[in-house]
This record gives C-alpha cells, structure tokens and sequence, in this order.
C-alpha cells in the first residue's frame, strides 16, 4: 500500500469521537477530573498529589469559599484517540500497594473509557506517602487551645 493509500485508510476510519459528522475533542482538564474522581473511588487511596500539592490544599480547604483541586496529583496527555494518564498517590497504611494499584488502573481506565471514548495507552501510578491514621488529627491542637 502507498503512502497516500494509508494515510487515506486512516483518515476515514471513524471513531467514537472522529465521524464523518465532525470530531469532537476532549480537553486534557476534564480527562484529569475524570481520572482524579475515579482514583479517589478505591478504598485504600487517602488522597492525591505530593507533600507540596497537599499542603495547598490543606491551606485552600481553610479559605472560605474555595474548592480543592480534583485533578491534583494527575497529569494527563491527550490525543485524538488515546490517553495517558500519571497519578501520585498518598495511601492508607495496611493496604497492599500492588492490589491498590491494579485496582486505582483498572477504575481510571473504566471510568475515561467510558465517558469520554478515548482509549487509555497507560496508567502510571507512584505511591507518595503512606497515611497512618492519627496523623492528621487537628484534635489535639485544639483540645490545647480554646
């Protein structure tokens, strides 16, 4: 086949999101959501994003009417057709971190697949942090002052 022949092939090859109707495109944002609110559904993941994302976070969730990032601690790229998403994970202490990430990956791909039709090429996930319970407890700070 030439050159010209495949490049035709490919361009009438329809997809969920390319058609002979037009093409719709997704914005790397809403993939990041979508990837963001799909971690955060297994039990095991405490929160997302490294120290630093966290702590603006913790800082954000103190101003009134601010919101905390959904797609802190997720980093997408985007095509036409595929995705690849990274994802930094803070953990909650006793859970299997291999279990954890099958299922976070499995979720994630479910989750972009299906809302946007976009196949997910990969999912990397880097586990951060560990979340021992009690380590966050604002309790004893204002327990001391009233």
């Amino acid at each position: 086949m030439t050159a010209t022949a495949e490049k035709n092939t490919v361009a009438t090859t329809e997809t969920a999101l390319v058609t002979k109707q037009g093409t719709t495109t997704i914005a790397d944002t809403v993939v990041q959501k979508i990837a963001g609110l799909a971690a955060r559904e297994v039990t095991g993941v405490h929160d997302l994003g490294g120290g630093a994302a966290r702590a603006l976070s913790a800082i954000r969730d103190r101003i009134p009417g601010a919101s905390a990032s959904v797609g802190q601690g997720v980093s997408v790229e985007v095509g036409e057709k595929q995705a690849a998403v990274d994802l930094q994970l803070l953990v909650e202490y006793g859970v299997a971190i291999a279990d954890l990430a099958r299922a976070v990956r499995r979720n994630v791909i479910t989750a972009i697949e299906q809302m946007t039709g976009l196949e997910v090429v990969e999912v990397n996930i880097n586990v951060t942090d560990v979340h021992i319970p009690g380590d966050d407890d604002e309790s004893a700070v204002s327990d001391r002052v009233q």
